[in-house]
């Protein structure tokens, strides 16, 4: 290739490269980047973080159960024992189901429990308290974790564990301040893991 022919092919070049240019600012002009995709809420995000980072708050109010059955004196998985009588009736109090499975398979379903709980935690306090202070989470997870004991036992197992198990052992062998606790327990903790699944959205870079 000439030095003549090279000249050429580089004003093509730099011809092409201003072209573009004004082709780019025609196109910005005529209809700005929309950049909501980089800020909006992500439902299914905070969803599935949630559901994982429940079961962080599961075993750590499952731990504090079993070191306040161990203070007390009683069955350290007795809470786990209590919760399997949704399902087993009066039979999972009796002692030959005091069995590893059935006491492993109680606190598989304590924790999947928690799991679906820390869904609607993890949203809520995306919602209300995605950029606060842990002080301003504990609150929100505080009133949001008795809010969910009311509803949880009074509201709900009250009436249906009678209606389908004939007894109400949950709400009876349980005391109040025990249930209230547990469930601001894994409040609390949902919010001290928080940031954990916090989204931090895409940050598009311009000159």
């Amino acid at each position: 290739m000439t030095h003549h022919d090279l000249a050429t092919v580089q004003r093509e070049l730099s011809n092409l490269r201003q072209r573009v240019e004004q082709l780019e600012e025609e196109a910005v002009a005529a209809e700005p980047l929309s950049r909501e995709w980089t800020q909006r809420y992500y439902l299914s995000y905070y969803a599935t973080t949630g559901f994982f980072l429940g079961t962080i708050g599961a075993v750590t109010s499952l731990v504090f159960n079993i070191v306040g059955s161990l203070f007390v004196g009683q069955h350290p998985l007795q809470l786990i024992r209590v919760y399997l009588t949704f399902g087993l009736g009066e039979r999972a109090l009796r002692p030959e189901l005091e069995s590893e499975l059935a006491l492993g398979i109680g606190c598989c379903l304590y924790i999947a429990t928690g799991m679906l709980l820390g869904v609607l935690f993890q949203v809520v306090l995306s919602r209300f308290a995605d950029k606060s202070p842990l002080l301003n989470r504990l609150v929100i997870a505080s009133v949001l974790g008795l809010a969910v004991w009311i509803c949880n036992y009074y509201l709900l197992l009250s009436w249906l564990q009678p209606l389908l198990f004939g007894g109400n052992w949950i709400v009876r062998l349980i005391p109040w301040w025990v249930a209230a606790l547990t469930h601001l327990i894994f409040g609390w903790t949902m919010a001290l893991v928080y940031p954990l699944g916090r989204y931090e959205p895409y940050q598009v870079r311009t000159e």
